[in-house]
C-alpha cells in the first residue's frame, strides 16, 4: 500500500536534516495518515478512506465527504474516491432534475 492520500494525493517528500554544526543527513517526510470511516450524506452510507489528518479538516470546513468531492479535482483523488464522486454528482444531479419538474 503507497503511502499517498486517497483524497488530496498528498505523498512522501524528502529533504534533508540539518543539525546545529550545518551537517545535512537526509530523511523523508511521511504524511499523517490515517484509515478514516466518513459518512456521505448522498449516499446514505460511510465510506473509508486512508486520509492525511490535514485533509480530514478541509472536509469538514468543506462540510462533510459529499461537498468535498464534488468540489475537489480528479486527477487528484485516488481510482475509488473518483468513482464515489461520480455516483454523488448523479445523484446530485438527480435531485435537480426532481426539483425542476
Amino acid at each position: 500500500m503507497s503511502r499517498k492520500c486517497d483524497l488530496s494525493g498528498k505523498i512522501v517528500l524528502t529533504g534533508n536534516n540539518v543539525s546545529h554544526s550545518n551537517n545535512k543527513t537526509r530523511r523523508r517526510f511521511l504524511p499523517n495518515l490515517q484509515v478514516a470511516s466518513l459518512y456521505s450524506e448522498k449516499l446514505d452510507k460511510k465510506i473509508k478512506f486512508r486520509v492525511a489528518a490535514s485533509t480530514l479538516r478541509t472536509v469538514e470546513k468543506n462540510g462533510g465527504i459529499d461537498n468535498f468531492l464534488t468540489k475537489a479535482k480528479k486527477d487528484v483523488l485516488s481510482a475509488n474516491a473518483r468513482k464515489y464522486k461520480k455516483t454523488i454528482e448523479k445523484i446530485i444531479s438527480s435531485e435537480k432534475t426532481k426539483k425542476v419538474q
